[in-house]
């Protein structure tokens, strides 16, 4: 749809002839600039026989840049878009014991903190309409990428996460503190924590329980994920079968802890042994919290001033011109001499 914002501006159309009829007129001065083609401009805007088409030529012009200045626009078809007011934290744990090669992704062993990259990267992807965000707790607890619905650059930081940036040590108190300080800057609408870890507290200022107290009167819904294989094979001398042992190696994680904070704030505690169960605790999370989408649209709006403007200027030019290129001599011409007289002298 075509339209002006500025319908009004057209009212100063008839604005040169009010001037011409109301201002006096200048009084030539006398000691003034000689140009040598001024006597042709002047009969521009005097009587004569181009009289007609220059004053055509300038009613154009000043019609064209009061168009602009109209803001000539075009409003294009509606274009529909979701939108969903759910604000969803993501905590990982980076802690050492993340480095444990007890998972197995393809085929081949990998860590833990391997095996939450790739699920949990899926898990962000899919969540459009979201609100994202990622926290990262060792030691201490950071808040790696805040609330957006930028999903790609929350992907590309999760995987971008090293082992031991946050400590060595596992603060799950601290790292719900962080997500709820952050969730509670939002609208009080959905509030979300997905929180992801292998071991139990060992560092940080709040207590988990604590923690979770705060979350839950914030209004905020925690969900908890331990990561680990409940056995693996520890090889013997020299990486040989020789003094092997079987080992639990999730045998510091503590699933009562997480249960409980779960429990308190409404969520669920879930337990991942390998990357399939990660993935199906996520794909769980999604029927858990599925994305609330609402319907809206809007209209691209494209400015159109710059085409009357753009004629404006050039029909401007042009009638600027025309005297000029006519004053001008062509190449290898030379002003006629005068005739010598002949005879004797």
């Amino acid at each position: 749809m075509f339209e002006f914002a500025l319908p009004w501006v057209f009212a100063l159309l008839p604005l040169p002839l009010l001037a011409r009829r109301l201002l006096p007129r200048a009084r030539p001065l006398s000691s003034a600039l000689k140009v040598p083609f001024y006597a042709e401009l002047s009969q521009r805007g005097s009587g004569g026989p181009g009289n007609l088409l220059n004053l055509l030529l300038l009613t154009l012009i000043w019609l064209l840049l009061v168009t602009a200045a109209a803001g000539p626009q075009w409003y294009g078809e509606p274009i529909s878009q979701t939108t969903s007011a759910r604000d969803l934290l993501v905590a990982v744990d980076i802690s050492g014991s993340m480095e444990t090669p007890d998972m197995l992704l393809d085929g081949r062993p990998a860590m833990r903190i391997e095996a939450v990259k790739d699920v949990v990267g899926d898990f962000v992807q899919r969540r459009k309409g979201d609100r994202l965000g990622l926290v990262l707790f060792g030691t201490r607890a950071y808040l790696q990428a805040p609330l957006t619905y930028d999903r790609e650059t929350v992907g590309t930081l999760l995987r971008e996460a090293q082992i031991g940036f946050a400590g060595q040590g596992t603060a799950i108190g601290d790292a719900i503190g962080l997500s709820v300080k952050r969730l509670m800057q939002r609208p009080a609408e959905h509030r979300v924590l997905i929180l992801l870890t292998d071991g139990a507290n060992t560092a940080g200022e709040v207590a988990p329980l604590k923690a979770a107290e705060l979350a839950a009167q914030a209004g905020v819904t925690v969900y908890t994920v331990g990561v680990g294989a409940d056995e693996m094979v520890q090889p013997g001398l020299l990486g040989s079968r020789f003094g092997a042992r079987r080992i639990n190696p999730s045998r510091d994680l503590d699933s009562k802890t997480l249960q409980a904070i779960a429990d308190r704030t409404g969520g669920r505690y879930f337990r991942a042994r390998n990357p399939q169960e990660l993935a199906q605790i996520y794909d769980e999370l999604d029927r858990l919290e599925p994305v609330e989408q609402e319907a809206a649209s809007y209209r691209p709006l494209k400015s159109l001033f710059t085409w009357p403007l753009s004629l404006a200027l050039l029909l401007s030019l042009l009638w600027a011109a025309v005297p000029l290129l006519a004053n001008i001599r062509p190449a290898g011409s030379a002003a006629p001499r005068p005739a010598q007289r002949s005879g004797a002298l």
